[in-house]
């Protein structure tokens, strides 16, 4: 017996999940490491209802249990799903009971409990970018087919209704169109995001050219445009189409969102060393003097679809998306990107790339 629970305790202690063996007192005989770190307590000795408590776990393991008067039912697996709540955090675990009934051994049920958190967090924002994507379609959908009823109907004949109408429906189409280049975008860079790029690709010329697309937007805007350059950087491994596309979606942002304060700086900085990086980096802040933005706003500002304005971005033209996928581009090229931001002072959106 004793030899059974010591080869029963080798065999729990060697599981990542956290488990327990409950006896058929409802008593738990054998807790591994993982188990006593979940509960926080020795386990050993303890009635197994006073940590499966939830109705679903509690009557998963009354059943496997009650399986054990029954030799001559089969061993199914019973699951259920609890939350284990924490000071910092709920822990979504599935907990599978399953009655042991080989012959020559002590009777009991093994309790695992495995986190899925990552899971259901992950089918979460499925859930929502599936309902965000369709909440963004449908608005400029719906504009477009209430002016195409009325172009057909009461104002067939009105010239200029006609061109009032057909102005909006293109805004809205190209509204949809942006979206639908910013998915395909988002789409493709979190499926590279695990390749680096090997590329040379001059810090100081993505940045140039960057600019120079831009200039048009600043000058109808009346916005200055302060450039830092470093010329003599060495050239870092990168992809120059996404690294262009992560500066002007910055650079535009600043002046749509900033363009306030009358003048945006867009700086580099050359790094020796710097935390969590093996070697110099080279670091792009793109700083505006606008409205700033809440720091309630910041932790969220990469997350897709969040906007902290959503009536102002969409009349921008914004999409939601910007951020989230500059974030996915610096993560593939095992940058770092940040925000700092002070109400009633602007903005500064930060990149930080490895040199070597």
């Amino acid at each position: 017996m004793t030899a059974d629970l010591a080869s029963c305790g080798a065999l729990l202690d060697a599981l990542p999940d956290p488990a327990m063996l409950v006896g058929p007192e409802r008593r738990i005989v054998l807790a591994n490491p993982a188990a006593r770190e979940l509960f926080s307590a020795p386990l050993t000795g303890a009635l197994a209802f006073s940590y499966i408590r939830q109705p679903e776990p509690a009557a998963a393991l009354e059943k496997a249990l009650a399986a054990l008067s029954q030799p001559g039912l089969p061993g199914v697996p019973l699951e259920a799903r609890m939350i284990q709540t924490t000071p910092t955090r709920d822990t979504v675990l599935r907990v599978q009971a399953a009655p042991i009934l080989a012959e020559g051994v002590q009777p009991g049920v093994l309790v695992t409990l495995r986190d899925i958190s990552h899971v259901e967090e992950a089918e979460q924002q499925r859930r929502d970018f599936v309902a965000n994507v369709s909440h963004e379609m449908r608005s400029p959908l719906t504009v477009l087919a209430g002016f195409i009823e009325t172009l057909k109907g009461p104002a067939r004949e009105d010239p200029v209704a006609t061109a009032n109408f057909l102005d909006i429906m293109e805004r809205e189409a190209q509204r949809m169109t942006r979206l639908v280049s910013d998915l395909l975008s988002l789409s493709r860079v979190e499926g590279e995001e695990r390749v680096r790029p090997r590329d040379r690709v001059s810090m100081s010329e993505v940045l140039r050219a960057t600019l120079a697309a831009l200039r048009p937007q600043f000058e109808d805007a009346g916005v200055r445009v302060d450039f830092t350059d470093l010329p003599d950087v060495p050239p870092i491994a990168g992809d120059r189409d996404q690294l262009v596309q992560v500066f002007r979606n910055l650079v535009e942002n600043a002046l749509k969102y900033g363009g306030s304060g009358g003048r945006v700086e867009v700086g580099m900085r050359l790094i020796e060393q710097m935390p969590g990086f093996t070697g110099p980096v080279i670091k792009v802040d793109v700083r505006d003097f606008g409205d700033g933005i809440d720091a309630i706003h910041l932790p969220r500002l990469t997350e897709r679809f969040y906007r902290v304005d959503g009536h102002r971005s969409r009349a921008m033209g914004g999409t939601g998306l910007g951020l989230a996928i500059v974030k996915h581009i610096v993560n593939r090229h095992r940058g770092r990107f940040a925000i700092r931001s002070t109400r009633g002072e602007g903005s500064t959106f930060s990149v930080t790339l490895p040199l070597g």
